[in-house]
């Protein structure tokens, strides 16, 4: 499994030109903004400020790399990558095209990306920005791992139902869990689900 406690950040990019040199592995995470995307990243490499956490939804606007370091690889061989948020972010509708162009590049042209987590919030799912996400990732042939987060704010048996009515609407390719930083639920589950990705490209 993989050790994600030694992940650094990288750099950011605002367009794929930008982005590191296409080389290695990388798994993507993406969700509408306020869906706890940089507490999941902080929650699973152990590091309370490794992402920039904010009330202020759709503060992320660029694409944000971080290296784990392995001893099998070299230092940059595998990223974690923190795709812009989006949804009822406000800002000006030109930025807002500019996350979809830049999320779509980089969806349909990144060689080294081997699968998305597309994070959404448990009480909130499948809106609009997910379907497309799914979409995109469908066109680009790139596997997707579905974190449905704060599932704290349901009872289990909720958590449970909630995760079947979701699962019943997606393509049997696409995987799915509960997740919650505060219960510290699910975070095994996931890095499991990206070491397999890692593996299979190998």
């Amino acid at each position: 499994m993989l050790s994600l406690q030694n992940t650094v950040f990288m750099k950011s990019a605002a367009k794929l030109s930008q982005c590191p040199s296409d080389t290695g592995a990388e798994v993507a995470l993406c969700g509408r903004s306020n869906a706890g995307k940089s507490s999941a990243i902080n929650y699973i490499t152990n590091q309370r400020k490794l992402a920039r956490t904010s009330k202020t939804p759709g503060r992320t606007q660029l694409i944000n790399f971080f290296s784990v370091p392995s001893s099998r690889q070299d230092p940059d061989s595998f990223r974690l990558v923190d795709l812009p948020g989006y949804g009822f972010a406000r800002v000006p509708e030109k930025i807002k095209r500019d996350w979809h162009a830049n999320i779509d590049n980089y969806l349909q042209h990144r060689q080294s990306l081997r699968g998305l987590v597309l994070v959404m919030d448990i009480r909130h799912p499948l809106k609009e920005f997910d379907l497309l996400m799914l979409d995109w990732s469908a066109q680009a042939n790139v596997p997707v791992h579905i974190l449905l987060t704060k599932a704290d704010k349901f009872k289990r048996g909720l958590q449970q139902s909630t995760l079947l009515q979701v699962k019943r609407k997606l393509d049997e390719s696409v995987t799915i869990q509960t997740f919650s930083t505060l219960s510290r639920i699910g975070k095994d589950q996931l890095i499991d689900q990206m070491s397999s990705w890692i593996a299979e490209a190998e």
